[in-house]
C-alpha cells in the first residue's frame, strides 16, 4: 500500500502499532485513540511525519464523523478488552464495542471510504467451545447477564452491523476474529504478558481455573500479516476471517509450563478460583484466510514466547 490515507480507531493499541509500523513509512496514518491504553507513545512512530494523532472517543459520534474526511482506509480496532475490564465494567463495554462501532460504521459512510472498513471482532464469538471452527459456524454466546459473554455479544452485534451497512449501503467491510494474539507492545492484560513478566523475576504464575482451557496463539506479526493482506486483496471485501495459529495449541497449564521452560525459570504455578464462565475450547479453522488471501501463520508458540521475553525485558 503507497499514498494511503489510513484512519486507526484504536490506533495507540497493541495491534494497531504492529500495523503502523508496516504503512507508516508510504502512508498517511491517523491515529484516533482516548489514550486508554497506549503503546504508541513508546514505540517510537508517535511523532513520524506521517502520524496524526486524534485524542477522541468512538462514542463522540461527531468528532469521529468530522475527523475521517478524505480517507481511504478504516481499521476499527477500538474496543474493551480483558476479562478483568469485562467483568467490572459490562456496560462499558458494551456501549464502547456496539455503539461506538456503529458510530465508526456510520462516520465511513458518511464520508464515503473510498476502500475498505476493518471491523475488529472476536473469536469469543463461537461460544465456549469453538473446535475448528469455520467462519460459516453458527456464532452463539452464554446466559444473559454472565458478565463473560457481554464481551462476545457486544462484538457480534458489531458484526451484524458491519454486514448490514455492507449490505444496505455497499459500505466494502471486512470483519476479522483474533483468536489469542500476543507479542512485543502487547498493553493491558494477557496470559502470555502476565506469565512471561512473572517467570521472568521467578515469581508465582496464577492460572485462574483448572488449567484446561484450550486456547490457539497467534504471534502478533502474523495477525496483521493477514491484516494486511485484508487491507490489499480485493477479495476481502464482504468476508469474514478467522486469523489465528491452528497449529500453536495448548492448555493454559500447558502454557504456564511452556514459559517457564522456554524461559528456564523456577517459578511456581499456582491454581485459583475461575473470575467467571469461560472459553473452555477456542481453536479456529484457518482455511478460508489461506484459500482466498494466501495467509498461512509461521511463528510457533515457542518462538513466540522467547520473542515476547526479549521485549519485555526491554522494560525494565
Amino acid at each position: 500500500m503507497e499514498g494511503k490515507r489510513i484512519f486507526i480507531t484504536g490506533g495507540a493499541g497493541f495491534i494497531a502499532n504492529t500495523l503502523i509500523k508496516k504503512l507508516v513509512e508510504d502512508n498517511e496514518i491517523i491515529v484516533y485513540d482516548n489514550f486508554h491504553r497506549d503503546t504508541l507513545s513508546n514505540s517510537g512512530y508517535a511523532d513520524h511525519k506521517n502520524i496524526q494523532v486524534i485524542k477522541g472517543d468512538v462514542l463522540n459520534r461527531q468528532l469521529l464523523i468530522d475527523s475521517m474526511k478524505d480517507i481511504d482506509t478504516v481499521v476499527h480496532a477500538a474496543g474493551i478488552a480483558g476479562i478483568d475490564t469485562v467483568i467490572k465494567e459490562p456496560v462499558k463495554t458494551m456501549q464502547v464495542n456496539m455503539i461506538g462501532t456503529a458510530n465508526a460504521l456510520e462516520a465511513a459512510n458518511t464520508n464515503g471510504i473510498r476502500d475498505r472498513f476493518i471491523d475488529f471482532s472476536t473469536s469469543e464469538v463461537f461460544g465456549s467451545m469453538a473446535y475448528k471452527s469455520t467462519e460459516e459456524d453458527a456464532t452463539v454466546a452464554g446466559s444473559a447477564g454472565e458478565a463473560r459473554w457481554t464481551y462476545a455479544v457486544s462484538k457480534l452485534a458489531g458484526e451484524h452491523l458491519a454486514h448490514a451497512y455492507a449490505a444496505q449501503y455497499n459500505l466494502p467491510t471486512v470483519t476479522v476474529r483474533p483468536f489469542n494474539v500476543y507479542g512485543p507492545g502487547q498493553t493491558g492484560e494477557g496470559a502470555i504478558k502476565v506469565f512471561i513478566k512473572r517467570a521472568l523475576n521467578n515469581e508465582d504464575i496464577y492460572i485462574n481455573g483448572d488449567g484446561n482451557q484450550i486456547r490457539a496463539w497467534c504471534y502478533v506479526d502474523d495477525f496483521v500479516d493477514c491484516l494486511f493482506r485484508c487491507l490489499e486483496d480485493p477479495k476481502a471485501i464482504g468476508n469474514s476471517f478467522n486469523i489465528g495459529n491452528a497449529r500453536a495449541i495448548t492448555t493454559i497449564l500447558g502454557l504456564a509450563e511452556a514459559v517457564c521452560r522456554v524461559l528456564k525459570s523456577e517459578s511456581k504455578i499456582i491454581f485459583k478460583p475461575a473470575l467467571s464462565a469461560d472459553i473452555e475450547l477456542r481453536i479456529p479453522a484457518v482455511t478460508k484466510a489461506e484459500e482466498i488471501l494466501g495467509f498461512k501463520a509461521k511463528v510457533d508458540l515457542e518462538e513466540g514466547i522467547h520473542n515476547t521475553a526479549e521485549w519485555i525485558k526491554t522494560l525494565d
